[in-house]
């Protein structure tokens, strides 16, 4: 195991934070994969999922049996993770620019094609090398503005070379679930298998230029430019892993996850060890844009009938907001069929606020389809 650390830079005099990322297995390996946790901060199953992972990949390591160069950075936001407000922690948005700490990574697209072209030949495997370090220079030669970008920016050259990108996060209340691309789908369909993913929403933009969607959007992009004259492969393929609610920090499931991902691994040679049987996929892959956000009508107390992991039908109630003073009860009805995998952990709704999460199979929504 080899332990980097990269400073970051400092908001104020008098403050230092840093970037831990831990590498394992032969750094000349064919195929690389990079595995983060908590890039929103109050989401720490994935923290304990990196953590786990570190130790067995140890072992892995010492035993010979990686196949590929592994990078894991348990901690991916150390500044959100410093974030506290009454006791509270609050690691989705950075409390200096607002901003969502898995939105606006940068994109290097138009950096990377300018020039490119003369570079190019008739070998996809020339292409992809020739596109990866050209991604790494791209975002190196870009100045950050403030403590927030710089870590984006790291994140970003830590991961953009790499074959699998898995972001670790979790929702409020949840089943497991995932979040990834149609071209990527295939890659992690086992995934979504071995870790008993009940919702697999797929888009190639969900329009917030998202960790993962930075990596993937990219290759496409390129694809679109030059992919009619030269073969320029899909360089990285990721994924968005919910590891059910926040509240879901248990050392069980942490090994459980682990496995999961430890056996798509198997499944695609980077461990040399067999790997085991797939199981069921537990519900189909959707369209993003069918995914559906249920909101409250009014403000209230948020009453549930419907537990995560659940299909419902449309019409179906999944909550109820009671008025106590007017004794009015509003009912949160599905719009639609499908599978409710996540819901609100808030028990007092305000008016407007997402109550729960449906994949549904009624391609509805554009643009911008991501959560706040």
């Amino acid at each position: 195991m080899k332990h980097d650390t990269t400073p970051l830079l400092s908001a104020v005099p008098g403050t230092a934070r840093t970037l831990d990322s831990f590498r394992f297995g032969p750094a000349d390996a064919e195929k690389r994969v990079y595995i983060q946790g908590a890039l929103h901060a109050d989401e720490l199953p994935g923290m304990l999922v990196a953590w786990t992972l570190k130790q067995r990949l140890n072992a892995f390591d010492e035993a010979g049996l990686l196949r590929a160069e592994v990078i894991v950075v348990p901690v991916a936001n150390p500044i959100g993770l410093d974030q506290q407000l009454m006791d509270v922690p609050l690691g989705r948005y950075d409390f200096e620019s607002l901003a969502n700490f898995n939105r606006h990574f940068a994109d290097v697209s138009d950096a990377i094609a300018e020039g490119l072209e003369p570079l190019l030949s008739d070998d996809a495997a020339h292409n992809q090398r020739v596109i990866r370090e050209r991604f790494y220079s791209a975002l190196g030669a870009i100045t950050p503005a403030n403590a927030y970008e710089h870590q984006h920016l790291v994140l970003q050259q830590l991961a953009c070379r790499a074959d699998y990108v898995l972001d670790l996060h979790c929702d409020f209340e949840a089943v497991p679930h995932l979040y990834t691309t149609p071209n990527a789908w295939p890659t992690f369909e086992p995934l979504a298998r071995y870790i008993g993913s009940m919702a697999q929403p797929l888009a190639a933009d969900s329009g917030g230029q998202s960790f993962d969607e930075c990596f993937t959007l990219v290759w496409e992009q390129l694809r679109t430019r030059f992919g009619d004259r030269y073969p320029i492969p899909y360089g990285t393929a990721s994924v968005t892993v919910e590891l059910r609610g926040q509240g879901d920090v248990d050392y069980t499931l942490a090994e459980q996850d682990s496995d999961a991902i430890l056996n798509w691994m198997r499944h695609h040679a980077l461990i040399d060890e067999p790997a085991p049987a797939l199981p069921d996929l537990l519900f189909p892959a959707t369209e993003l844009s069918a995914m559906e956000f249920l909101k409250a009508p009014a403000g209230g107390l948020l009453v549930f009938h419907v537990a995560p992991g659940t299909e419902v039908h449309k019409g179906q109630r999944i909550a109820d907001i009671i008025d106590p003073i007017s004794d009015e009860v509003h009912p949160v009805t599905a719009t639609q069929a499908g599978m409710l995998y996540a819901r609100n952990q808030r028990h007092m709704a305000t008016r407007g606020m997402i109550v729960a999460d449906i994949a549904g199979f009624d391609a509805k929504r554009s643009g911008y389809l991501l959560a706040p």
